[in-house]
């Protein structure tokens, strides 16, 4: 149980290097409609902004669950 819990931390762990280190390196190249979809709330007030990605949300649920869908189909 604990050597299943060690494994799993540590492909964990990796996972989330991984994807740090992806977030830096693709946040500096720009997709141009990405988070300014029609869909995406934006509230702003006098000193107050809100900002929720939804459709940005959505869609970027799709394409990963796609890529996913067919990297571990069988």
């Amino acid at each position: 149980m604990i050597n299943t819990l060690g494994k799993f931390l540590i492909v964990l762990g990796l996972f989330l290097i991984i994807l740090g280190v992806g977030v830096i390196v693709f946040s500096k190249f720009k997709i141009p409609f990405l988070g300014r979809l029609p869909g995406d709330i934006l509230i702003k007030k006098d000193n107050f902004i809100f900002y929720f990605p939804l459709a940005t949300s959505i869609l970027v649920s799709i394409v990963l669950s796609l890529i996913l869908y067919l990297i571990f189909r069988k």
